[in-house]
């Protein structure tokens, strides 16, 4: 009996193996990421910590000397944020525009 129920954790040990480590043959990996998506995420992040913030304080969480420090910060990296999303797309439309200027109709 010993024998049967060892051999049966052995099979059931191989399976779950095989199962958990196997891949299947095709993997959606999604959508590729660009960094003019992943700047307009951290953008809409940002602005949600500020909404976050703002309502925190309004309930009295927060001192007004911390409230001041965190609000310049995030509204620092919102300014980053922006500022190179503004010149990725300059950069685009530029570029958009370069390859049309050649083009013959």
């Amino acid at each position: 009996m010993n024998t049967i129920a060892a051999m049966a954790c052995m099979l059931v040990t191989a399976g779950t193996l095989v199962y958990v480590f196997s891949l299947p043959g095709k993997l959606y990996l999604g959508p590729q990421k660009t960094r003019l998506s992943y700047l307009r995420e951290r953008k809409e992040a940002v602005y949600e910590n500020l909404r976050d913030l703002n309502f925190e304080f309004n309930a009295g969480k927060f001192p007004d000397a911390d409230y001041q420090a965190m609000k310049a910060s995030l509204e620092e990296e919102a300014a980053a944020v922006l500022a190179e999303i503004a010149h990725l797309e300059e950069a685009a439309a530029n570029a958009a525009v370069g390859n049309s200027k050649g083009a013959r109709v």
